[in-house]
């Protein structure tokens, strides 16, 4: 989900509403909501060799880089291969399609799949594809928005982008249907700095943003200043001896190949 704007930011990438991209004030609540589960998790890429299936922008990608032994993205869309290509040259990008992954057998020690699932059309096939090149004991890291907060009461996502949404048990019957074992659901929820910017903008900063895009209307200054000034630290991940995992903005999965 995105403010649906189309400046590039400083990521030379138009904003579409498919994927996030860093640099622009409007879309930076979406742009820190999707980093910080890249940066709570990053210590289990450290020393291995990481697919990011599903790369987008590559922000994510460059920054797994940073400790990873080696990173492969993978992503379908031309324009985005070219661009990761040129700006994050520590990433090896490849373009292929995620439900067939250009990968050998057991080639990889962690896949990491933040904000796709939702995207595709064969979600099954793509976790099986996800298990065939991890090599045993390899790590699946799987974040995607949750259903019942994310399109609550709807029969289709509010994203036109997305094929299907998927709650906490929902998510871990795929996982666990494609051959992993569950290690752990948690669960992206707002801090106390976001809790009180719902309470200055209507009872959520999230409807706030999402009326302006739909309205195509400038954004209120105000608005537009706490939007801005979010940061990856004003968001908790909680598992779900902390929180109702049923109550988080995204589900963040983590499984294992045996």
């Amino acid at each position: 989900m995105s403010a649906f704007v189309t400046d590039a930011g400083d990521s030379g990438l138009p904003l579409t509403g498919e994927r996030t991209i860093p640099g622009l004030a409007e879309e930076n609540y979406w742009f820190r909501r999707h980093e910080v589960v890249y940066r709570r998790l990053l210590d289990l890429c450290a020393g291995r060799d990481v697919l990011e299936a599903g790369c987008g922008e590559g922000y994510g990608a460059d920054l797994i880089a940073s400790v990873a032994n080696r990173v492969v993205a993978v992503d379908y869309d031309e324009a985005t291969v070219a661009h990761v290509r040129t700006r994050y040259p520590s990433v090896t990008m490849l373009e292929g399609n995620l439900a067939a992954l250009p990968l050998p057998d057991a080639s990889v020690d962690v896949v990491v799949n933040f904000q796709v699932i939702e995207h595709l059309w064969d979600q099954p096939q793509f976790v099986a594809e996800c298990a065939r090149v991890l090599r045993p004991g390899g790590l699946l890291l799987m974040s995607t928005p949750n259903r019942i907060t994310f399109s609550p009461g709807l029969d289709t996502p509010l994203n036109p982008f997305h094929t299907r949404e998927l709650n906490a048990a929902e998510l871990a019957e795929l996982l666990t249907g494609g051959g992993l074992e569950m290690r752990s659901m948690s669960g992206v929820f707002h801090g106390a700095g976001l809790t009180a910017m719902d309470e200055r903008h209507g009872g959520s900063i999230i409807d706030a943003q999402i009326a302006r895009a739909v309205a195509d209307a400038a954004w209120p200054e105000d608005l537009l200043a706490d939007v801005a000034a979010v940061r990856c630290e004003d968001f908790d991940l909680l598992g779900d001896d902390e929180g109702d995992i049923d109550d988080s903005l995204d589900l963040v999965a983590i499984a294992v190949r045996q």
